[in-house]
């Protein structure tokens, strides 16, 4: 593929406008998606205490094939996308104790998925998702403090570039990967760092491959692209577009939600905000990440997909390729989900509701749950800082994710370990092949509403 003004051409030299979806939660592991919590690294430590290294290693691999396979690929295929993109966690690659020291089993996984959907005609786009030190303060980069570490040692910045290098040698003559994602939404309070980096990386990765796509998030939460100069070669910016009216169970569509008025103009207003500097160095459009968090209340939800739609026909009017947020959950957010009957619901729906009423799970809560704590701890940060502005989203949201995240998530990472304890390999086997699509059932109005718009592939 190449870029060619505002075109994606395909491998024929055809326009190809890259619709798909997010593979997340595999390689790249989030708590909604799979009912954990806090970070992937501080679960699968507590994991391994608790399984010890074989059955460890058997449940995560038995885990991760369930996850995504050929079924998978096939109903994705039948859906009519052309193209998923992959996140993947560092720690696939490396250790940290082990910098720089290949772990090939990483590349493996990579290879198997990539495979799975070439056979189906699907392309895949890799998707740096989370990064040594992280790339920003969130969860879904694997980060357990508030703090992007990425940004303040080269180190971190240094063997990032390395691995983009292996994976750009590895799969540089593979026409089945339509693209390197280089680093999922990063965010750097200075707004100096990003493009920084960026102009290692990007030569870096060129030297070893000169033709596969780039695809280069804006900075904050890849929203903003006013770090950028001219734009590179073969390269598309690719902005998040996530409706505030779509994150809360309580917002409301179209109308108002916390103050803020949502309606199909103000959207295509926010997406013409977040692509304007494709659009004005005319450069492909391009979303990799939307889509609404579902509340199981079908009146709500049909606001959701009224939400979703509207965004589909703007990036259809603009001529923009998109890619949802996500595959397959618990079913928060999913096109699939894992379906009530199975064994690892059976197992963790309890700690799923606890999770809940904790708000630790950001994404997809409005904090009500705790707001009689939270409310306070906001009112005094506001007066007593009244300069300070929590980074990226504002002093409450700060306040509001840092406290759950942190505070109570951690203290119960060895509670779902716990749950693990004494299971044979049998039951562990179940647990994980609840995540096989077979015991998944599809969202089907989300299914209808993304068929429609391919309808045209």
């Amino acid at each position: 593929m190449r870029v060619s003004g505002q075109d994606v051409l395909g491998p024929d030299g055809g326009a190809l406008r890259l619709r798909g979806t997010n593979l997340g939660g595999m390689l790249n592991m989030e708590h909604f998606v799979t009912g954990f919590v806090a970070t992937e690294s501080q679960m699968r430590a507590s994991l391994l205490d608790v399984l010890g290294p074989e059955r460890y290693e058997m449940f995560f691999d038995r885990l991760l094939e369930a996850l995504f396979s050929q079924a998978d690929a096939e109903l994705l295929a039948k859906l009519g996308v052309n193209s998923v993109r992959v996140g993947f966690n560092y720690h696939h690659f490396e250790d940290d104790h082990q910098p720089f020291v290949l772990k090939p089993e990483g590349l493996a996984r990579l290879d198997r998925i990539v495979d799975l959907c070439a056979s189906q005609g699907i392309y895949s786009i890799l998707d740096f998702h989370a990064l040594p030190g992280g790339q920003n303060a969130g969860w879904h980069a694997d980060n357990p403090t508030h703090l992007a570490l990425l940004w303040q040692h080269r180190h971190f910045q240094d063997r990032a570039i390395w691995l983009w290098e292996i994976l750009a040698q590895h799969y540089k003559d593979n026409p089945w990967v339509a693209g390197y994602n280089l680093l999922n939404e990063p965010a750097d309070p200075t707004g100096k760092a990003v493009a920084a980096f960026y102009r290692r990386l990007v030569p870096a990765v060129r030297a070893v491959d000169p033709n596969h796509l780039l695809m280069v998030d804006g900075n904050r939460y890849a929203t903003e692209f006013d770090i950028f100069d001219e734009p590179w070669d073969n390269t598309i910016y690719t902005c998040h577009d996530y409706c505030g009216a779509s994150l809360k169970a309580s917002g409301n569509y179209p109308g108002l939600t916390d103050g803020e008025w949502h309606d199909a103009k103000t959207l295509e207003a926010k997406f013409l905000e977040r692509s304007a500097y494709s659009r004005s160095t005319g450069t492909p459009l391009y979303v990799g990440e939307f889509g609404p968090i579902y509340t199981g209340e079908a009146g709500r939800d049909q606001q959701l997909y009224q939400i979703l739609a509207d965004q589909l026909a703007i990036y259809r009017d603009h001529g923009a390729g998109w890619c949802t947020w996500m595959y397959k959950d618990l079913g928060r957010q999913g096109l699939v989900g894992v379906k009530p009957q199975t064994a690892y619901r059976h197992q963790f729906d309890g700690f799923v509701a606890k999770k809940r009423r904790l708000a630790t799970d950001a994404w997809g809560t409005d904090f009500s749950q705790i707001a009689d704590l939270l409310d306070p701890i906001v009112r005094l940060v506001k007066h007593e800082f009244p300069d300070f502005d929590g980074y990226p989203w504002g002093t409450e949201y700060w306040v509001q994710t840092l406290i759950p995240h942190i505070v109570f998530s951690q203290p119960m990472v060895g509670e779902y370990a716990a749950a693990f304890a004494g299971l044979t390999q049998e039951q562990l086997t179940a647990l994980a092949d609840s995540f096989a699509l077979s015991n998944c059932q599809v969202r089907e109005n989300l299914y209808a509403l993304l068929a429609h718009d391919l309808e045209d592939a």
